[in-house]
């Protein structure tokens, strides 16, 4: 049946878009580049719920989303962070130190995919969470001095294989006690988004690890 192969087509819109924010960040179009990394987020959660829609799970496509998302969460957005790097410093090897994103990104795919306890919850920042912060800050800031992009790849990098559990924004209903804390960040977002647009994604997604902190906190007492 067709229905079938939409969540895959959709999956493999998401790599497409990928690589085209690869080529557009090694021409240092960085910005240009980000567009492509936030349309490849779109198809990204396109395929999922066309997955939950359509009734068309399989194990192939759960290994090719996961492909997917290592170049469109990690290495475009390393390949802008390269970029960065090469700009931030006359170092002629630190640049390389973006790299890690795909390295960590691949890791903790790796792990998700054979850990029956992330059906529910995430542990580790997923990978699409780390690409979409590294694509926003050519698209809303100027250009960050080096220290500091070597602690945000350093800090995603660590935080997509720690053991922190993150809640997902999956609903099974929509009661507020079951998820106020999903409902915390989309009030955030949608008041910070208005706002500061792209320069609103990485407060959002510090808040989302925050708001998952604190849930753990809450959950455990």
């Amino acid at each position: 049946m067709i229905k079938k192969h939409i969540p895959n087509f959709i999956t493999c819109l998401n790599l497409f878009l990928g690589c085209i924010a690869i080529t557009f960040a090694f021409k240092g179009e960085l910005e240009l580049a980000g567009y492509f990394i936030f349309a490849a987020a779109l198809a990204d959660f396109l395929d999922g719920l066309a997955a939950r829609v359509l009734h068309a799970y399989s194990p192939i496509g759960k290994d090719l989303d996961s492909l997917a998302d290592v170049v469109s969460f990690g290495v475009a957005p390393a390949a802008i962070a390269y970029q960065l790097l090469t700009v931030a410093t006359p170092n002629q090897y630190l640049p390389y130190a973006a790299f890690l994103l795909p390295i960590f990104g691949a890791l903790r795919l790796a792990r998700f995919n054979i850990d029956t306890r992330q059906s529910e919850n995430f542990i580790g920042l997923p990978i699409p969470s780390a690409g979409l912060f590294i694509a926003a800050i050519p698209m809303a800031y100027e250009f960050p001095n080096v220290y500091t992009l070597l602690v945000m790849i350093i800090g995603l990098s660590a935080l997509m294989v720690s053991t922190i559990t993150l809640f997902s924004l999956k609903f099974k209903n929509f009661t507020w006690g079951d998820n106020q804390f999903k409902y915390y960040l989309l009030i955030a977002a949608l008041v910070l988004l208005p706002f500061f647009k792209f320069a609103a994604i990485p407060t959002i997604i510090g808040l989302y690890i925050g708001l998952s902190v604190l849930k753990n906190t809450v959950t455990t007492n």
